[in-house]
């Protein structure tokens, strides 16, 4: 449902499209007029270059800020019934290096994984991220990956998140805590 401006102009991301590009127009019409010699005699040179300026900034506008404002996009996460769990390492495992190269091997249920980025949110397409110790340390569209991590307890979290990057709601986690000695 789309919420109808008193303007009649429909949505507010596209009542600031088509007021900008009104605007592009304007602008750029004197300014080229004046710039041609053709209209507009009391307009300086100076302002006519400004004008025609401000209407290349409105077409820019124009195609930049509809997404941001635009009112349909929910303020809400969707869900996924996608399961995650780790292969490896398993949990309480001991590596040894320092650096230690520790093998990831990721069981992902329920959904897939997909190599693009959107704002169109599915339920079962998403990207997994790896956290070490809370850092996000990779993004990933596989279910296998090496780190290299230096010695101490640590504490690893593979998340299945959306295709915009960010996570479901509830987030589909799992964690996994190994040590690695010299």
């Amino acid at each position: 449902m789309t919420a109808v401006l008193a303007d009649g102009l429909g949505t507010p991301d596209t009542g600031v499209s088509v007021l900008l590009l009104l605007g592009a127009f304007v602008f750029g019409w004197v300014g080229v007029l004046r710039l041609q010699g053709r209209a507009f005699p009391r307009v300086s040179r100076r302002t006519a270059w400004a004008a025609s300026g401000l209407s290349a900034a409105c077409v820019v506008l124009a195609l930049v800020l509809p997404p941001i404002i635009r009112p349909d996009r929910s303020a809400t996460r969707p869900s996924s019934d996608a399961r995650i769990r780790f292969l490896s390492p398993a949990n309480g495992a001991t590596y040894r290096g320092d650096p230690a190269t520790v093998p990831i091997r990721l069981s992902l249920t329920g959904a897939r994984i997909v190599a693009r980025t959107s704002t169109k949110l599915t339920r079962d397409e998403g990207h997994i991220h790896l956290y070490l110790d809370g850092a996000l340390v990779s993004m990933t569209y596989a279910l296998q990956a090496q780190l290299q991590v230096v010695p101490g307890a640590h504490r690893l979290t593979a998340e299945f998140v959306a295709l915009d990057h960010a996570p479901f709601a509830p987030r589909v986690r799992a964690v996994a805590s190994f040590v690695v000695e010299r």
